[in-house]
């Protein structure tokens, strides 16, 4: 085995499984290792809702077991300006973001890379992310994690390949209930701790009621498909395509009697439009068109390129034709119609196992 004992690596601890058993494999790996907690977010004082302090508990009980050396770092204020007003400001023009994939833009892979690099003198930080690196011509290439219902690469999809040469996945190879055994065997305290779900500054609390903290609401008029008026909603913001739940016009028994669903919105009217059937027409569309791109290589595919999409996370692949054209939109055209797929989110490409990267879905192709 190689002699890691001069290498530091600081491995972000968020209080899970996955960066524990990551900084336990790294340890076992001879490598110098240390942690790093990061707070992201200032809680209310009187909010119950926030799990960073139980985090951070267990994160040092984690590295108390290993015999490493835990810091920590408040990022508060970077969090607030580049993932939070991105999230409030994309819900306020109607659209559905993804703030975890800002997150690792900005915070894990942004601001931790380089306060670990300068600040603690990493020579690599770890996370505990499922995706895999390998070295292809001379450049690193993100792969998919070894576990399919684990994989994270869509979230990841904002690296470069510098930033993947300058961090190690020690699960990525490891399916989850494997992480838990090593977990358990290890006597670590976070081996039966679930798995966080949502959005971390939500937590789990009612999304309707963080949200109008912030934003103020914008009443308006439901429509079918055929323009008539069938409901109120209490603001575009709080519906997202293909929800059923929330709509306030259940009892209706209209056109065919099934259940509605949010077919579309229509932005510049304030006008929420809905359809019945969880397959209506209306929730379909051939491709879409994606802007903000970034490339894993900082190259990307020139012209036209087959290979397949996410536009959600843990969604089966969708086969496509990939469009990159000069003004730096791209144009994805499905081969077969796909359900529900949502301006604001994010388009993420693959070359089989190999994340090419991705854009935010800026519309849909009908």
């Amino acid at each position: 085995m190689s002699d890691n004992s001069h290498i530091k690596v600081i491995v972000g601890m968020s209080g899970g499984v996955d960066s524990s058993v990551s900084a336990y494999l790294l340890k076992q790996q001879g490598y110098q290792v240390e942690g790093l907690f990061m707070k992201n977010w200032e809680e209310d004082d009187n909010d119950e809702y926030c799990a960073a302090a139980e985090d951070l508990k267990d994160a040092q009980a984690v590295c108390d077991k290993l015999g490493i050396e835990l810091h920590t770092v408040n990022f508060a204020a970077e969090y607030w300006d580049n993932v939070f007003e991105y999230f409030l400001a994309e819900y306020k023009a109607g659209r559905t973001p993804n703030p975890d994939i800002m997150c690792n833009k900005e915070i894990k892979f942004k601001a931790f890379l380089e306060f670990a690099a300068q600040a603690l003198g990493a020579d690599y930080i770890a996370t505990g992310h499922y995706v895999h690196r390998q070295e292809r011509d001379g450049k690193f290439v993100m792969c998919r994690g070894l576990d399919d219902n684990k994989d994270q690469s869509y979230f990841l999809y904002t690296l470069s390949h510098e930033h993947i040469g300058q961090t190690l996945f020690p699960v990525g190879n490891i399916e989850k209930p494997e992480v838990r055994r090593i977990a358990e065997e290890q006597d670590l305290i976070t081996h039966d701790k679930k798995d966080s779900t949502g959005i971390c500054f939500i937590g789990e609390r009612k999304f309707k009621d963080f949200l109008q903290k912030f934003l103020p609401a914008q009443p308006g008029t439901i429509e079918d498909t055929e323009g008539n008026e069938v409901g109120e909603h209490e603001g575009l913001m709080y519906h997202t395509l293909g929800q059923r739940k929330g709509l306030l016009i259940g009892g209706m028994k209209e056109g065919n009697g099934e259940p509605w669903y949010v077919v579309d919105k229509d932005i510049e009217r304030n006008v929420l439009i809905v359809g019945q059937g969880k397959d209506h027409p209306h929730l379909f569309s051939n491709g879409l068109n994606a802007n903000q791109l970034h490339w894993v290589d900082r190259i990307g595919p020139k012209g036209t390129t087959r290979c397949t999409v996410k536009t959600r996370y843990r969604q089966t692949d969708i086969s496509c034709t990939l469009l990159v054209g000069e003004d730096g939109m791209a144009r994805v055209l499905f081969d077969e119609p796909q359900k529900a797929v949502t301006p604001g989110q994010s388009a993420v490409f693959y070359a089989e196992d190999v994340c090419l990267g991705g854009g935010i879905i800026d519309s849909v192709i009908k």
